[in-house]
């Protein structure tokens, strides 16, 4: 479950930003909606403990993540959290077998071949495991970064704009996949995004509506 409290984030010279309060059971999908400049990804680092909140609460799982140490959370992020950001930083320097291995080595675990063999079968990918982020498609890099973020079946799964480049077959495909995998770990899914086309496809899904800060 993701619960928001009387949750407020102030930049530095910049806006203050307040969110409505909010309870999304386990296993649901949020969409978060809002134009640029609203708030979303500041929303989405919130919940994943990249930012600390300048009042409130964001709880997940029972869990303040914002009262945690900077060790906690990753520690939490690690067990937890699935993140697919609007770039998708994959390693240019490794295959894509080995970018689906960072987050067992980051974890401090065995790296599981038969794992990440399984998703990228899955995913379509499964002769591509060799191939350098540069030769692959925005569709195949978006696959990756999928299965990274599924890899180790997190059960709060964040997606930052993930159809903003894409074209219609695509973006369809992202949102696909992304309710799929979300689905197969169990996982409460969160979407930002000011793509009407999200909301068309997920109509059964919470909305959570933000609006531009004053500046």
């Amino acid at each position: 479950m993701i619960e928001l409290l009387d949750l407020h984030y102030h930049y530095r010279d910049g806006p203050r930003l307040s969110f409505a309060d909010l309870s999304a059971p386990a296993g649901s999908t949020l969409l978060v909606r809002g134009s640029s400049g609203a708030g979303k990804s500041t929303l989405l680092a919130l919940m994943a403990g990249l930012l600390t909140p300048t009042a409130g609460q964001v709880r997940v799982g029972g869990v303040d993540v914002g009262a945690m140490s900077p060790r906690q959370r990753d520690a939490w992020r690690g067990a937890h959290l699935g993140f697919v950001p609007q770039r998708l930083h994959l390693s240019a320097a490794l295959s894509v077998a080995d970018n689906l291995a960072l987050p067992y080595v980051c974890a401090g675990e065995s790296v599981q071949p038969a794992r990440i063999a399984e998703l990228l079968e899955r995913l379509g990918l499964q002769g591509l495991a060799a191939r350098r982020p540069h030769q692959l498609s925005v569709g195949q890099a978006q696959r990756v970064a999928l299965a990274r973020a599924v890899l180790r079946g997190p059960s709060l799964l964040l997606a930052d704009e993930p159809t903003a480049s894409l074209d219609d077959e695509a973006a369809a495909e992202a949102l696909r996949l992304l309710t799929e995998l979300a689905a197969l770990s169990r996982a409460t899914l969160v979407l930002a995004t000011h793509d009407a086309r999200v909301s068309q496809a997920l109509p059964g899904a919470q909305l959570l509506q933000l609006n531009k800060a004053p500046t």
